[in-house]
């Protein structure tokens, strides 16, 4: 694609070039979010997985209770796990940004912009799948609502990235 996808003449490569390194930004931020503030983040973790918004009144007591994880070990692993995806999401995300603008196109970008969305997807999964373990549904729908919205988006950034454009 190169530097000619910033001409008026290509938006699809703009358009592209926008998508590609908005999610290199965006994955970024959240690798650097969870290194800065760790401790903090561990922290919204292990709160979901000790289950403690379900205690918090007016106490819900559901026999999902027993699955409550009060580890802090466990907490900064599944934390750890998930800055791990996101570092992996991140650098193939740069590298997939580059392939398209800079390197060989898309065609050249397309592994490296998957195996990002991968990566991401994954992530998502673990957070859909450990609040849905943890009943986050029940007190905290807004974060489950954000994960959703995030799993959407890598949908929809892999059907943008794999279509065949003319």
């Amino acid at each position: 694609m190169s530097v000619e996808a910033f001409l008026p003449g290509n938006a699809t490569g703009l358009f592209l070039s926008t998508q590609a390194v908005g999610l290199s930004v965006w994955l970024s931020l959240a690798v650097i979010n969870n290194a800065q503030a760790f401790r903090s983040s561990v922290g919204a973790v292990g709160a979901t997985m000790a289950m403690e918004p379900l205690r918090q009144s007016p106490a819900i007591d559901i026999p999902l209770l027993i699955r409550a994880v009060r580890s802090p070990r466990l907490h900064q692993f599944a934390l750890l796990m998930v800055l791990a995806l996101q570092i992996v999401a991140a650098l193939a995300a740069w590298t997939g940004s580059y392939q398209l603008i800079l390197g060989d196109g898309l065609l050249a970008a397309r592994p490296w912009l998957n195996m990002a969305l991968s990566a991401f997807s994954a992530f998502v999964f673990a957070m859909l799948l450990g609040g849905l373990w943890f009943g986050y549904w029940i007190r905290q729908e807004g974060l489950q609502l954000t994960h959703l919205a995030l799993s959407i988006w890598a949908v929809l950034a892999f059907v943008l990235f794999n279509l065949n454009w003319v």
